[in-house]
């Protein structure tokens, strides 16, 4: 079971996904992409555009195991036995390393992006492109799809990052409000997010958590 010290973190993290995806499933493992970090889990989700996320919750674990989100959620806020296990719900590779820092960005640049999608989306979905009519879904998609951060690693290569892993840490909270920061009410850490490479997955590394892409073809280009 979770205890309380980790009671908030795991209940911030499971509100924000199930507004996202009610059905969804959420897998909890010791901290191996963390290694060194006692008394802490994984906690790890598939968003319905295709990210993954994970959040550092402290609560001892030995076994990895995936229950639903919204079973663990009603047990954390009305107490009782531990969800049912979903094993064989999860579908998903996870990364087997964080990879490389290939550049640290100011949060406030990735808040701007996130914002700028969302007028071009309310934009066109009201009056269209170009005078024609599109459906929101392809809208989504295309915005999606659409790569707004580009960054170069140490030998020379670009990555780009997708309008996707802007969303997925925008919309689950990873980011630390800039009001805290400039308050010093919250001073852990710093305001800004990292981008990692591991292989294929591209990351956003965030105050409250990470996204993981899986590029099903490299977005790096000469």
């Amino acid at each position: 079971m979770i205890g309380d010290a980790g009671r908030a973190d795991t209940g911030a993290f499971l509100t924000r996904l199930l507004r996202l995806d009610p059905a969804a499933v959420v897998r909890l493992r010791p901290p191996r992409l963390y290694p060194g970090r006692p008394g802490q889990a994984e906690l790890w989700a598939m968003l319905p555009f295709g990210v993954l996320v994970v959040r550092l919750v402290t609560t001892p674990l030995t076994s990895d195991a995936t229950v639903a989100a919204a079973e663990l959620l009603r047990s954390l806020e009305r107490g009782g036995a531990w969800p049912a296990r979903r094993d064989e719900s999860w579908r998903w590779p996870v990364p087997s390393t964080r990879g490389e820092v290939v550049e640290v960005i100011p949060a406030t640049d990735v808040e701007r992006v996130a914002r700028a999608a969302s007028v071009t989306l309310r934009e066109a979905s009201t009056q269209g492109l170009g005078g024609r009519r599109v459906g929101e879904r392809v809208l989504r998609d295309a915005l999606l799809d659409h790569v707004p951060i580009v960054v170069t690693t140490a030998t020379g290569q670009r990555l780009d990052v997708p309008q996707r892993l802007v969303q997925a840490v925008v919309r689950m909270g990873f980011l630390r409000p800039a009001a805290a920061t400039l308050t010093g009410a919250d001073t852990e850490g710093d305001n800004s997010v990292t981008v990692r490479s591991a292989g294929r997955w591209i990351s956003l590394e965030c105050s409250y958590g990470s996204a993981w892409y899986l590029a099903t073809s490299p977005l790096r280009l000469s």
